[in-house]
């Protein structure tokens, strides 16, 4: 056999024969060495990650209770404001009417520059807030809780006036009695075993079956008051709701109370009677007043890209008392809002 027919393994020299395992154990090593690499590349990438998102989400939570804690300031001093509007008013007019200061309702305003900013000590790099709010006369509207007497039982004749009330409302006044059945199981001293829970708000009567669509119906016309036995002011009540609880009133007639109003407010019951008096029979004003004790205060607050919704319902006596606070809504801002006036 001719030495160029020999195999190449037999024609290696004894170097390269001990070098080609060498060479094969590198590149099994390179490629192990390449592959730890990548993961820990890998792992601290993820490591890095984690670590930023930690350090964003306590910025975010550090933002959002900023936020609610400025929110809650801004609404209990929007609050507070009107409190002390209804009562300077309550010291200079024992009357209500839609032509005093605290029925005017408060534009949105910008009040950015009252928040805490950035540490730069720029008032400009803090939160764009917004505030606008009301009070509305609670007594302007018929109060659910006058269907149950204080001692429990049912008063027919107010059954009557909601039944006109819903009648005017385009609602079935067979509603009437089952709200005031529903209401006095609710309200009993020693509630039956499936009486339903008494409900404080309109949106609470799903508790006695009334579905939304009724219930937003419903609104514009009556309130639930934590008492029994209000008068509707006069001065304030839609005509829907002059001509429920006004007995021998259509509404016609309690359009022309609006209109009276209009002109003058009336200074006591006896201004309104006066333009029935040739009415045979004449109307009855027995559930009206011209006066209010409890109002309703809303305010809305815009910051940033939430707005908040508050309702709270105060009492005025001597003193003006908050009897309750409820979160109305909370949404996030639409994109393109209109610029507040500052």
């Amino acid at each position: 056999m001719t030495p160029s027919a020999l195999p190449a393994a037999a024609t290696a020299s004894p170097v390269s024969r001990r070098l080609a395992p060498n060479r094969a154990r590198a590149r099994r090593q390179s490629g192990a060495a390449l592959l730890v690499a990548m993961v820990l590349v890998t792992v601290v990438s993820t490591l890095a990650a984690g670590m930023v998102w930690q350090q964003w989400r306590a910025v975010e939570i550090e933002a959002a209770e900023r936020a609610r804690a400025q929110s809650a300031w801004i609404l209990n001093g929007a609050l507070d404001w009107a409190r002390l509007i209804l009562r300077e008013d309550g010291r200079t007019s024992q009357v209500d009417h839609l032509g005093e200061p605290w029925s005017v309702p408060l534009a949105e305003a910008r009040l950015s520059t009252f928040l805490a900013a950035e540490r730069s000590g720029n008032a400009d790099d803090g939160p764009e807030a917004f505030l606008s709010g009301e009070i509305a006369d609670a007594q302007s509207r018929y109060n659910l809780r006058n269907l149950v007497k204080a001692d429990g039982e049912i008063d027919k004749d107010q059954v009557v006036v909601l039944q006109r009330l819903l009648t005017n409302a385009s609602l079935s006044p067979g509603l009437a009695p089952q709200l005031a059945e529903q209401l006095r199981q609710a309200l009993a001293e020693v509630p039956e075993a499936q009486a339903p829970l008494a409900p404080r708000s309109i949106d609470q009567l799903g508790w006695l079956g009334v579905d939304e669509a009724t219930r937003a119906k419903l609104a514009p016309w009556i309130v639930l008051l934590p008492v029994t036995g209000t008068k509707v002011n006069l001065n304030t009540a839609p005509r829907e709701v002059l001509a429920a609880v006004v007995v021998g009133l259509d509404l016609g007639s309690a359009q022309r109370l609006v209109q009276a109003r209009e002109r003058s407010p009336f200074g006591d019951v006896n201004d309104a009677k006066a333009l029935f008096s040739s009415s045979n029979p004449q109307p009855k004003f027995d559930y009206t007043s011209v006066s209010t004790n409890y109002f309703e205060v809303r305010g809305r607050l815009r910051l940033g890209e939430q707005v908040l919704e508050e309702r709270s319902l105060v009492r005025r006596d001597r003193d003006v008392v908050t009897i309750r606070r409820e979160r109305v809504n909370t949404t996030s801002a639409p994109a393109g809002s209109a610029t507040a006036t500052r």
